[in-house]
């Protein structure tokens, strides 16, 4: 085949040092820079050595089809006949077909059904450094089923990056993979740094900054006065492409503005990639695309699908925005969310690539050469972030549930895979094991996320087959719902065909999901997850692990789908499109169900505990319940945005959400009080609430202590007896040791049992908490030895010279005062000391009139040096009271003399 394509290209003059390698060890890996040929050239140069079908396995659909019908046109040939290719829901090959062209997710379901691949002579696995999931799972597996089955077959891993050690020593086992390098790019990239003049906003989960879109659309029209050629345009999302679209409509008359994403129909995908094309589709094409004139230069706005395996014909200048989207995975609230970030300084220089694959070209980066630096080296593998619950189920139904042994680059992310194994097992596709069940075979067989083939199974019962398939293949191909967030008015657009294209591409769908349904006895055999009380183990493999054997071909109509009706299920056919589309969604997402805070508002709240809001000015604000199919929670947002949801009953939401229905008797305390009650709770919503007229005492208790503890001790009534008595404890652990109980708030609140007992035994509410007599209670802390002392050593009041007995305070355990008028204190020549003579009293001295004068714990240092000063400022003013030379043989009063008449 190879020899039919005169086409000299810079791989060339490597294949036969990598056909070599292939014949010597069968497998090895080929680096090769952008622009170089290698996903047009290698498989044909294979197919010449190999008697079975060459796959070629790319991660983008638009990737597969562009390479099918590159190499399709090299040999003079149309598709289907020795090139082919197969994407989801579409195929296009025959028993001509050498070179099959596929996404790496169908490579891994021929795996599942065939592990041998019979008839298959060499899986090539192009752009294997982009690191997707199903790209992990695609080489993974085939170096599993060719060290196990098929030594004969070839496997080889083509990278446009050098960093390849590590794909070397997985597709090699014992000894590394050969490595062949091919020479750079046929031609050269000059590269032009163009940052923006003003600092913009970093990227985020928000919107692009404004600024930067501005500055990349000054860049495009710099670029077509600069320098001759097509521009193609990279940018993080479809937003972005728009914006910059609108920015560059002046200049429709002299250019055309064309679009490239993945959200595209095939049709203007193809039209972005072939040469000069006559005319672009109209409905999906960026604003100012129109009539095609030949020898009109292009500008191609394009997302990060053009970076790899694409040709966009005619390019000669690349202008890179720096950006690229990339999924975060929220793992607590089982949402994602599309973050804008940084691009990596590899996919930098595969974009920059595309600018040299036709003649010398030039790319402006919209960052400057110290940003640059500061890149991270390799974009950030998809199995670190992502939903990983269609990847457990492969594992799984490949039998490693952990992956371990596998050739995975990177293991996954234990807190990422065990969610996602949960997931698995409550949709009844794991057994308590983690081993794949019977119904999980029949989830995997569909080809479609496990959330959706649940909804799609266990939904065919209840709203019928056919609206079963047509709404989960809307939630599937996600390019087809449209604008807006109602999805019933979505499939009823699609129904009518509104977009013609967008009709195509889901009826398509519709039809793959219909043909996945089992039918016949077998379909009996599986029970739905809403009725499953116990699972089925998978079959035992010889090396521990459960699922498919290599070398076993699965019946894919051998496991039923849960198509039995659970006991009051209301018949399909009687419910109306816009609550069987919601039932259909809430059983794929049920802890998305999500009630109205407020009657006629737009926030909600989700059975998962998460709070959502629909965008302002949506057509379903007002709906009481929504079953979401789509919503994203930005970082830092206090609720998830809704993109998609269709609007629900209680009832329907009760179904579709069964697992999380239940009725639970609570006890508990409830901001201010205790409150009793019978719940029926959907997830994290109160349906119905009923008080319990006998709470269980215990569950009484539990409660109140719980109140204790979260609002603390002035639960309680603490009288000035109380708190005093408090005080003297504390003073006594603090001058005498451990012995004495720890009166502190959290010692208290964990002793609360202990010296609370006898009365949480009885109180039923906050107010019998306010009624207990703490002083009482307090006394419980004290061993008898110890309450026999403390009024010996922590004195409530101490008699003074004049016969007074004074209250001391111990509101500082570390300097208990007594403050005492001092005529009282004569005759005293030191400060009393109390916990058996260990701690003088402070003194806090009064005057006549009850004001400090002096506060002294040192009462002989006083009367020396301190008092003869006080004196001779006092006598004047107070000279009714004694004011002796001598207190210390003076005698004490509590009065004044008496005036004289």
């Amino acid at each position: 085949m190879l020899s039919d394509v005169p086409l000299d290209l810079p791989v060339r003059p490597a294949l036969p040092a990598l056909v070599a390698a292939l014949r010597s060890t069968g497998t090895g890996v080929l680096v090769a820079p952008p622009g170089t040929g290698k996903t047009t050239l290698v498989p044909l140069a294979v197919a010449d050595e190999v008697s079975g079908r060459v796959l070629v396995a790319q991660p983008r659909r638009v990737a597969a089809r562009a390479a099918a019908h590159r190499m399709a046109a090299l040999l003079g040939e149309r598709v289907g006949e020795r090139i082919g290719y197969a994407v989801r829901g579409e195929r296009r090959a025959g028993p001509r077909t050498r070179v099959e062209v596929v996404t790496t997710g169908l490579l891994v379901r021929r795996l599942h059904r065939d592990p041998e691949l019979a008839g298959t002579g060499a899986v090539l696995l192009d752009e294997i450094h982009e690191r997707q999931l199903d790209a992990d799972l695609a080489l993974a597996f085939a170096v599993e089923a060719r060290a196990a089955l098929r030594p004969d077959l070839w496997l080889l891993g083509m990278s446009a990056t050098p960093d390849t050690d590590r794909v070397a020593a997985l597709l090699g086992g014992d000894t590394p993979a050969p490595v062949v390098r091919a020479s750079a790019a046929l031609h050269p990239v000059t590269r032009i740094w163009s940052p923006p003049a003003r600092p913009v906003a970093p990227p985020g989960a928000g919107r692009v900054d404004p600024a930067l879109l501005d500055h990349v659309a000054a860049t495009v029209r710099r670029a077509l006065r600069e320098h001759e050629g097509d521009v193609l345009v990279f940018l993080p999302g479809v937003g972005e492409i728009a914006a910059v679209a609108g920015r560059l409509a002046d200049l429709r008359t002299e250019v055309d503005v064309l679009s490239l994403h993945g959200r595209q129909r095939a049709a203007d995908q193809d039209a972005a990639l072939r040469q000069r094309p006559a005319r672009l589709g109209a409905s999906d094409s960026a604003p100012g695309a129109g009539t095609v004139a030949g020898d009109r230069r292009r500008v191609v706005l394009a997302t990060a699908v053009a970076e790899s395996s694409l040709t966009v014909p005619g390019v000669r200048v690349v202008v890179d925005a720096g950006l690229a989207r990339v999924a975060r995975m929220d793992l607590a609230r089982g949402l994602g969310a599309l973050v804008t970030v940084p691009v990596s300084r590899a996919a930098a220089t595969q974009r920059a690539g595309r600018a040299g694959r036709e003649a010398p070209g030039h790319v402006y980066r919209c960052w400057s050469v110290a940003t640059h630096e500061r890149l991270a080296a390799q974009p950030e593998p998809e199995i670190a972030t992502a939903d990983l619950t269609g990847f457990a189920l492969d594992l799984a139904a490949w039998g490693a549930p952990d992956g371990r042994g596998l050739a995975l680059p990177d293991p996954p992310p234990p807190a990422a895979l065990t969610v996602a194994q949960d997931t698995l097992t409550t949709l009844g596709a794991l057994d308590p094991d983690g081993r794949i069940t019977d119904r999980g075979r029949t989830i995997a067989a569909t080809g479609a996320h496990p959330r959706l083939a649940r909804a799609l199974l266990d939904g065919s019962d209840r709203v019928g087959a056919d609206r079963a398939a047509e709404i989960v293949a809307l939630l599937a191909e996600e390019t087809v719902a449209g604008p807006g967030d109602d999805l019933t008015a979505a499939w009823r657009r699609l129904q009518a065909g509104t977009d013609a294209a967008a009709t195509a591409r889901w009826r398509a769908e519709v039809r793959r999901l219909r043909a996945a349904l089992p039918t016949g006895p077998a379909a009996a055999d599986v029970t739905p997850a809403s009725d499953r009380r116990h699972a089925n183990p998978a079959t035992d493999r010889a090396d521990g692990r459960t699922g498919v054997r290599p070398g076993r071909k699965p019946d894919p109509q051998a496991d039923g789908a849960g198509t039995g009706r659970a006991e009051g299920i209301r018949p399909g056919e009687h419910l109306p499109d816009d609550l069987a589309a919601g039932l259909v969604v809430g059983l794929a997402y049920p802890e998305r169900l999500a009630r109205a805070r407020r009657p006629g508002g737009s926030a909600y709240l989700m059975t998962g505990g998460t709070a959502a809001e629909l965008a302002p000015g949506s057509a379903l604000a007002g709906s009481a319940w929504l079953a979401v199919a789509v919503a994203d929670r930005s970082p830092g947002a206090p609720a998830a945005r809704i993109r998609l949801a269709a609007p629900v009953d209680e009832a329907t939401a009760r179904e579709a959400g069964g697992p999380l229905l239940g009725t639970a008797r609570e006890v508990v305390w409830s901001g201010t009080d205790v409150v009793a009650r019978e719940v029926v709770r959907l997830g994290a919503l109160d349906l119905v609430e009923r008080p319990l007229a006998r709470p269980d005492p215990e569950e009484v208790t539990a409660a109140l202590l719980d109140g204790l503890r979260r609002t603390g001790l002035d639960l309680l009534t603490w009288t000035p007896a109380a708190r005093a008595l408090r005080e003297r404890l504390a003073f006594c652990r603090a001058a005498l040791g451990d012995d004495w109980p720890d009166v502190g708030d959290e010692a208290l609140l964990t002793a609360a049992p202990v010296w609370l007992g006898p009365e949480l035994a009885t109180a039923r509410r906050r107010a019998d908490l306010a009624r207990v007599d703490v002083t009482a209670a307090l006394r419980r802390l004290l061993p008898w030895p110890l309450a026999g002392r403390l009024d010996e050593l922590a004195p409530e009041r101490i008699t003074v010279p004049s016969g007074s007995r004074i209250r001391i305070h111990y509101t500082d355990p570390a300097a208990p005062v007594l403050a005492v008028k001092l005529q009282e204190t004569f005759g005293w020549r030191e400060a009393p000391r109390i916990a058996g003579g260990r701690v003088p009293v402070l003194l806090h001295l009064l005057s006549p009139a009850g004001r400090p004068v002096a506060v002294t714990g040192d009462l002989a240092s006083f009367w020396r040096s301190g008092y003869p000063q006080v004196r001779a400022e006092l006598r004047g003013r107070y000279p009714r009271h004694p004011w002796p030379e001598d207190p210390t043989v003076a005698e004490p009063t509590r009065r004044p003399t008496p005036r004289r008449r």
